[in-house]
């Protein structure tokens, strides 16, 4: 059975700090898929097309990365893609907090739905989405925080 990784994010945009972390799980799966979660209910800065874009652009070069967007609860959503992890970032230990609870309930509603926590290198463990788009939207460089396919197309 092919080891397929499920990434889920807004990634709102895709910050360094995503980057690490799946650069990291490439060999640790065979397939990692980039779920781009698509919230009626939240306001996003980047719409879905651009935020899947800048992803393609920055993993192009790994052909066992595929991006997708998903609606819906993300255990429904992994179990089409066939995917039997699901793969987390850790930047923090409020972070951790978060996530455990998510994991315990994935895990409740999906048991065969394995979560891999990586810890974000320490060089890129304070950045997060809204701390990028807070410096987007008052004008500062964010340049330093995102990967070369979000810093081109914002310039």
């Amino acid at each position: 059975m092919p080891r397929i990784a499920l990434f889920p994010g807004s990634f709102d945009p895709i910050t360094l700090g995503h980057v690490n972390i799946v650069e990291r799980a490439v060999p640790l799966f065979d397939e990692i898929i980039l779920a781009v979660g698509e919230n009626s209910e939240k306001h996003y800065l980047f719409p879905l097309a651009q935020r899947m874009q800048w992803m393609r652009e920055t993993f192009a070069h790994h052909p066992s990365i595929r991006v997708v967007s998903y609606t819906g609860l993300t255990v429904d959503f992994a179990r089409s893609q066939g995917a039997h992890f699901l793969l987390r970032g850790l930047r923090n230990p409020a972070d951790f907090e978060f996530e455990k609870a998510i994991a315990q309930a994935n895990r409740e509603m999906e048991p065969s739905l394995e979560t891999v926590f990586l810890l974000t290198s320490a060089r890129w463990a304070f950045i997060s989405s809204s701390i990028v788009r807070d410096v987007i939207k008052n004008g500062g460089d964010y340049t330093r925080f995102v990967p070369e396919s979000v810093r081109v197309a914002r310039t």
